[in-house]
C-alpha cells in the first residue's frame, strides 16, 4: 500500500523519500491548489510491530517536543488503516545538513548541530514523560537482540562480523557507572536536522521517536559520529572538533564509545 485511500491525501502527489533508516516508508505529499506539504510515514503492524509502534511513539514526542519551542513537524493526523499505521506531519523549511552544502558553510553547520543540541539539553528534564535511561534502554536492548531486531549487516566498522552474544557482552562491560541526564533526541544524526540555507541556523529536528531522558552523550556520540561517516565526505576531523568545542564536551570521553554500541541495537 502506497497512499491513503480517503481525501484529502488521495489527492496529492506522492513521492517516496529514501533518505534516512527509519525503517518506516516515507513520502513527501505536494499539492498544487496551495495546500501546505505534507509528510506521512508508514509501517505494517503485522510485519514492522516495532516500526509501527515507533510511529506512534514519535506522534506523542513531536507534540510535546513543539510544546517545548523546539522546531519539530506539526502532527496532522495518526491513523491505522487495516494492517497499516500512518503518521502526517506538515513540512519544515530548510535542508537536511546530510545534504552536500558548500565548503564555506560546513563548519557552520557543524556548530549549529551543537546549538540545537544545547537548546534540547537544556529543556527542563522534570516536563519530560519519555525515559530512555539506562535502567530502561539496556532490557529494551536485550528484548531486541532477543527478537532478531539487530541488524548484524549494518554494525560499525570496529564491530563488523560481531555476533549479538559480542555485542551483549560488550554493552555490560562498558556499561557507565552514572548517567548525566538530559533531554536528548536519541538518533541526533546529520539526516535528522534540517538547516536553514546559510548553514548557521536550524529549523527542525526529524525522527524523534527516540526522544527522552538520557545521557547527554548519547546524543553527542551519534552526531559525531554522523559527522565522522565516510558517508558525508564533506565534513571532516576539524568540523568534529569544531561541535564538540561549541558545544563543550570532550570528544575523547569514554561513554561515546558505549552510546555507539548502544546504538547498534536500533
Amino acid at each position: 500500500m502506497t497512499k491513503l485511500p480517503s481525501p484529502p491525501y488521495s489527492r496529492y502527489t506522492w513521492t517516496p523519500v529514501t533518505i534516512g533508516q527509519s525503517g518506516a516508508k516515507v513520502f513527501r505529499l505536494d499539492d498544487d491548489t496551495g495546500r501546505p506539504q505534507l509528510y506521512a510515514k508508514s509501517a505494517s503492524q503485522s510485519t514492522q510491530p516495532d516500526v509501527a509502534e515507533g510511529l506512534a511513539q514519535e506522534a506523542s514526542r513531536l507534540a510535546w517536543l513543539g510544546g517545548q519551542g523546539i522546531a519539530v513537524a506539526e502532527v496532522v493526523e495518526l491513523r491505522a488503516d487495516g494492517d497499516g499505521i500512518w503518521l502526517i506531519t506538515r513540512a519544515l523549511p530548510g535542508r537536511s545538513a546530510a545534504e552536500v552544502w558548500p565548503t564555506d558553510r560546513r563548519g557552520a553547520i557543524a556548530e549549529s548541530m551543537a546549538d540545537i543540541a544545547c537548546r534540547l539539553h537544556a529543556l527542563p528534564t522534570t516536563d519530560c514523560p519519555f525515559d530512555r535511561r539506562l535502567s530502561r534502554i539496556i532490557p529494551e536492548a536485550e528484548q531486541r537482540a532477543a527478537a532478531g531486531l539487530v541488524d548484524l549487516e549494518d554494525l560499525d566498522d570496529d564491530r563488523a562480523g560481531w555476533s549479538i552474544e559480542q555485542l551483549l557482552r560488550e554493552l555490560h562491560a562498558t556499561k557507565p557507572s552514572n548517567e548525566d541526564v538530559v533531554v536528548c533526541h536519541g538518533d541526533f544524526c546529520l539526516p535528522n536536522v534540517l538547516v536553514a540555507d546559510d548553514g548557521t541556523t536550524v529549523t527542525g529536528l526529524l525522527d524523534v521517536g527516540r526522544l527522552g531522558l538520557a545521557d547527554r552523550y548519547a546524543d553527542l556520540a551519534l552526531m559525531s559520529r554522523s559527522l565522522a561517516s565516510p558517508m558525508n565526505e564533506q565534513y571532516d576531523d576539524d568540523d568534529v572538533q569544531r561541535f564538540f568545542t561549541r558545544y563543550g564536551a570532550d570528544p575523547a570521553d569514554e561513554r561515546i564509545a558505549f552510546y555507539r554500541l548502544l546504538d547498534e541495537f536500533y
